[in-house]
């Protein structure tokens, strides 16, 4: 996927909005963020506003690389500086001990604080201009479809006076599609706290040990929550046999659809848009968000996904589905 090139007056113009507290949405590899300095409480208050956040809620901490450590936190292991070697910049963000310059408003009051260092060149050139470190969330709306393309954001969030934040930086499609793999760093052993395009067997590899599952005392993190990643439209994901045996006949509500070319061919059911799911996981993830955004506002009354694949590859797009699923179950 191709990069649009790096506009240097528009990160000029967002390393300014960023200093004067203002609120910019910028591509990462994995999704649009929605940026505020992290050592402006103000500026994070607002980025948590324009979101309808929960104040209890942590955001990830943008910083341009493995110099942030010592900076944004304490106690750092040996297992951090590892997978920071191996992964940055990159999708992954690593759970710390927080430092004492990072605030409470990013951390949701935890004594932990999530570091990322993005490898989008967009990204990448606003932290060097602007020159300090940038809580970002991804920049829509809680708990609904992220965004991966500026449109995206524009269409929810909006730009001001009338929408919600003061800038978008348009830096093309997101490549990744999905958001980063979490793990938390800040104890003993190292726990897997959200599944990203970084696999728990590429962790394990740079470790040399187990990365385990979290248990219940692990950090609140991001995307962590059972209703998340939700369009407006009820969605349900469904057994691909079950699904083609429910496509195979006419139905009385207008679906839109998500699934394999070879069950879409032999569609009958009434069906307002229907997408060819990829085969390959990679693809699957960088397409899912933009699928889920075009099914979204097809008109029709229910979304079907047909579920995806298992297996390591595909455990993050899983995990997203599911969430996106739990969270139209009441609407």
């Amino acid at each position: 996927m191709n990069t649009p090139p790096i506009d240097a007056s528009a990160i000029e113009r967002a390393a300014e909005v960023l200093r004067s507290g203002g609120l910019v949405a910028l591509p990462t590899e994995t999704v649009y963020g929605l940026a505020a300095d992290a050592d402006n409480e103000d500026a994070v208050r607002k980025l948590f506003a324009a979101k309808g956040r929960p104040a209890d809620h942590p955001v990830i901490v943008h910083v341009d690389g493995t110099d942030a450590f010592d900076t944004w936190a304490k106690d750092v292991s040996d297992d951090a500086r590892a997978l920071g070697r191996a992964f940055w910049p990159g999708p992954l963000t690593l759970v710390l001990t927080r430092a004492a310059r990072v605030r409470d408003v990013v951390t949701g009051g935890q004594d932990t604080v999530g570091l990322r260092a993005p490898a989008h060149p967009w990204a990448r050139a606003v932290l060097r201009v602007f020159g300090g470190a940038l809580a970002a969330p991804s920049a829509n709306s809680f708990g609904r479809v992220s965004p991966t393309t500026a449109q995206h954001v524009i269409d929810d969030l909006g730009i001001k006076p009338r929408g919600r934040i003061d800038l978008v930086l348009d830096g093309g499609a997101c490549p990744v599609g999905i958001e980063s793999t979490i793990v938390d760093v800040s104890g003993a052993k190292p726990t897997l706290l959200r599944p990203g395009s970084i696999t728990r067997e590429q962790l394990q590899r740079a470790l040399g040990r187990e990365v385990t599952d979290a248990g219940a005392a692990a950090p609140r993190a991001s995307g962590r929550l059972e209703k998340h990643y939700s369009p407006h439209t009820p969605l349900s994901v469904v057994p691909a046999d079950e699904l083609a045996a429910q496509l195979a006949k006419p139905s009385n509500e207008r679906l839109a659809v998500l699934a394999p070319l070879s069950l879409l061919e032999k569609c009958r059911a009434d069906v307002a848009l229907a997408i060819a799911a990829p085969d390959r996981a990679d693809d699957y993830a960088r397409l899912l968000y933009s699928s889920l955004h075009r099914l979204d506002t097809s008109g029709a009354a229910r979304l079907v996904v047909a579920a995806p694949p298992t297996g390591p590859q595909w455990d993050a797009v899983n995990d997203r589905l599911r969430r996106a699923q739990v969270g139209t179950a009441n609407t």
